[in-house]
């Protein structure tokens, strides 16, 4: 899937998320995961491009085993050739590598909101009927669709045949990879989606709500009653087969994702975690409040305290929603992106206890003004988008250096603050 970062959800089980997400249990772990992925990319030998198309004649046998006839997977693979580019992406997942107030801020921020309340309004119909077949809040809907492609602004450009095959070839889990190739095989052949209109991200999600091609054969709907189910150029099907996945993930409606909260002072943290689910008088018990200071209520229903940026960030206290979500994309950063653009597509306030930086991330229109600083100040960093690619890095990495910043390529208030003033 491919929300303004690129993501994508470890290997899936039987209830498989809709992108693919491996996961890191600690800093230490990142530490040594990047360590390690260092070494073996200097070890590792070169993807010998040669070695494609007889990989591919190797898949067919599997492919057809799997639902594909053999004459569909000639004419669908005859013109492919590998893009050794979605190697480089294969580990890269932002969810665990930018801190929480980095991502959220360009996610979450009233660009996003102003758009999303103008989506709900000009599909408020279909919405209504979405909700009322799936049982699933519209603002919850409408979140998942603004966090994985804007609205339908960006889908993602890299053609799924090209990517899920080049991975099925060359690269870690090629098994699951040749699975959801074969899938995206029998999207393309039943007709729901032409070949040329399955382009996404480079781990293959694709479409307003990013499914990967197994999540499509499992949970997309036709929603439109066109006889397709069209992820790409449908906004209802999109709509309706997200309200599903959350369905079928556990949804119930009416109940809240969760909440902020406030800790009391001197709180033991170390039964937190959004697993390790206790009833509500329990952590009632132990001093925490709504973040308004007043009582949780709730009784006995079962929910976990989530720390994202550890006891002096804002808290949270996180239910059987939260987790159906999290389904979605297998990292809490992002549930939470979705959980707090829907209370703020409902009117909610942003998180009202600060995080624990002195230099907070910025918004999509800050960074955009970013750029355009970045700009006048002679960086080539090509179009001003809001979206900081390696060029913008670079350049920012520059403007820290002359500035005496730590010089780290992150794009923060302190930045934008000192390059706002003379030059």
């Amino acid at each position: 899937m491919k929300p303004p970062f690129q993501t994508i959800n470890a290997d899936p089980g039987p209830q498989a998320p809709a992108k693919i997400r491996g996961r890191l249990k600690s800093p230490l772990q990142g530490v040594a995961i990047a360590l390690f992925l260092a070494s073996a990319a200097q070890a590792a030998p070169v993807p010998d491009p040669a070695r494609f198309a007889p990989c591919l004649a190797e898949l067919k046998p599997d492919a057809q085993g799997r639902g594909v006839s053999g004459a569909a997977f000639d004419r669908l693979t005859a013109s492919l050739v590998p893009d050794m580019k979605v190697l480089e992406l294969l580990d890269y997942q932002p969810e665990f590598r930018t801190a929480i107030w980095d991502y959220l801020s360009a996610l979450v921020d009233d660009e996003r909101v102003a758009d999303g309340r103008a989506m709900q309004a000009q599909w408020s119909e279909v919405l209504a009927a979405v909700s009322a077949r799936y049982r699933v809040d519209p603002a919850t809907v409408v979140a998942v669709w603004g966090v994985e492609s804007n609205f339908g602004r960006n889908f993602g450009a890299r053609p799924l045949l090209t990517s899920l095959s080049t991975l099925s070839c060359y690269g870690r889990r090629q098994a699951y990879f040749r699975g959801e190739f074969f899938d995206a095989l029998k999207i393309v052949d039943s007709g729901d989606v032409k070949a040329e209109q399955l382009t996404g991200s480079w781990a293959g999600a694709f479409g307003h709500t990013q499914f990967m091609p197994s999540t499509f054969l499992r949970l997309a709907v036709d929603f439109d009653g066109d006889g397709r189910r069209d992820l790409v150029g449908s906004v209802p099907d999109a709509l309706a087969s997200t309200a599903n996945f959350l369905k079928k993930a556990g949804w119930r409606e009416g109940e809240p994702w969760g909440y902020e909260v406030r800790l009391p002072s001197g709180f033991d943290a170390s039964n937190a975690g959004r697993r390790n689910k206790q009833p509500l008088a329990s952590w009632s018990a132990r001093g925490i409040t709504r973040i308004d200071g007043s009582p949780l209520g709730g009784g006995d229903a079962p929910a976990g305290l989530m720390l994202p940026a550890g006891p002096r960030g804002p808290a949270f206290l996180v239910f059987r929603n939260f987790d159906a979500i999290y389904g979605y994309n297998a990292a809490e950063s992002y549930a939470l992106a979705i959980a707090h653009l829907a209370d703020r597509l409902k009117g909610g306030q942003p998180f009202a206890t600060p995080w624990p930086t002195d230099d907070p991330g910025l918004s999509r229109v800050e960074r955009r003004e970013l750029q355009t600083l970045l700009i006048a100040r002679g960086h080539a960093i090509g179009t001003v988008d809001g979206m900081l690619g390696d060029a913008s890095r670079a350049a920012i990495r520059a403007e820290q250096q002359r500035l005496g910043q730590t010089v780290d390529g992150r794009a923060g208030q302190k930045l934008l603050t000192a390059l706002r003033g003379p030059r």
